[in-house]
């Protein structure tokens, strides 16, 4: 069978849409939707299972056999396309998501992490269609915090669709909260821009400047996620990676993947001393090394970069990954500690320091600097 509705999808179907089926069956609230097994699908049956679906848009996204496993979370690697309407679009995009296991950014990934499980051979992934949440505010949400590996549940959220916090395109509101949400500290992200689905698709636009000063998320949201995540984690088994969205007042959940690299607690005396750091940004993999920095504004810039350099951008995307396995650490000027390029970073075990303002600025291009993921500095190099 091509087509499997969402709350019968079993390990053929992917961990990703496995994952979601259980939280489903359990009660959870995941947006509906269903798997196709094979990208030759009959489009009738596709527009019949579309019919189902509320909402003016869907989100396909992969669903590989070797995604979101204990070890390795493929963050961004393989394809999602948000805001896909009518069957052809539809189709198109799930013929995109399912090859997207044999892109070159994959193939450099799985060659770094030595995966040779399930999966590598796979002729086409899976993929996952399911009503697009018109999110007013979305993240991601980690039940355990990846730089520590402490107690703790950590919440990154932007405006708009979580693709802005996903994909690092802004710096989110940061929130930490204990395994009771009795103790809860907050640092307000810039979160410049926002993504939402408009009439004639995607748009990013800037965000008010009233907006940018107050939290995403209420003391109630809150709660509600960190008892969502510890569901969560109690399904499913183990500390989960989770995205979620808030849509009409409802908080939704997107998708539920084990975490896969915690960092330990920081060792008191371990810092780089009273050095004045030329940047500063969220502390995301934790690790301190020293490099030349290679400031690396496009693609063009890809060739310059040598094993042992400090990578520093912007933001990455996907098919920066295969820097990730030449550069000693990562800095960019925008992102959150549960970005993909921050996932990644720590499944590599190179350290990253992400949302260091101005860092292409500050940073010269070819100097020595020590990049502290631990703390989130980066200072001169020199001694």
């Amino acid at each position: 069978m091509s087509v499997v509705p969402l709350v019968d999808a079993g390990p053929a179907c992917g961990r990703k849409a496995h994952g979601l089926a259980s939280l489903l069956r359990a009660g959870l609230p995941v947006p509906d939707g269903f798997v196709v097994t094979d990208p030759a699908v009959d489009p009738y049956v596709v527009a019949e299972h579309l019919g189902r679906l509320c909402g003016r848009a869907v989100a396909v996204r992969s669903s590989g056999l070797a995604e979101d496993s204990a070890t390795a979370s493929f963050a961004g690697q393989l394809d999602t396309v948000l805001g896909a309407r009518g069957v052809d679009e539809v189709l198109a995009a799930i013929r995109r998501c399912a090859a997207s296991p044999h892109t070159d950014r994959v193939r450099t990934y799985r060659a770094h992490l030595d995966l040779d499980d399930d999966g590598a051979d796979e002729p086409a992934a899976p993929v996952l269609v399911q009503q697009l949440i018109e999110a007013d505010h979305a993240g991601v949400l980690f039940t355990r915090d990846p730089r520590t590996g402490a107690d703790a549940v950590v919440i990154n959220a932007s405006w708009g669709l979580g693709e802005s916090v996903v994909s690092g395109a802004v710096v989110p509101d940061e929130v930490v909260a204990t395994a009771q949400a009795d103790t809860v500290r907050v640092t307000i992200g810039a979160k410049q821009t926002r993504l939402d689905l408009r009439e004639h698709g995607l748009v990013r636009s800037p965000v008010p400047e009233s907006d940018r000063a107050r939290s995403c998320v209420t003391v109630d949201e809150v709660a509600r996620l960190v008892a969502l995540g510890r569901r969560c984690e109690d399904l499913l088994g183990r500390a989960q990676d989770v995205e979620w969205a808030v849509g009409d007042d409802r908080i939704w959940l997107l998708q539920a993947r084990p975490i896969t690299a915690l960092g330990a607690p920081a060792t008191p005396g371990g810092g780089p001393g009273s050095a004045r750091p030329l940047a500063t940004g969220v502390p995301s993999s934790p690790g301190r090394v020293r490099g030349p920095a290679r400031l690396v504004r496009s693609v063009d810039d890809f060739s310059r970069v040598r094993r042992g350099d400090i990578l520093v951008c912007r933001t990455t995307d996907p098919a920066w990954t295969p820097l990730f396995r030449l550069a000693a650490a990562v800095v960019t000027e925008t992102g959150g500690v549960l970005s993909h390029a921050a996932i990644v970073a720590r499944e590599f075990g190179i350290p990253a320091v992400v949302g260091a303002d101005e860092a292409m600025t500050s940073l010269t291009d070819g100097a020595p600097v020590t990049v502290d993921g631990t703390v989130g500095t980066i200072t001169c190099g020199c001694g």
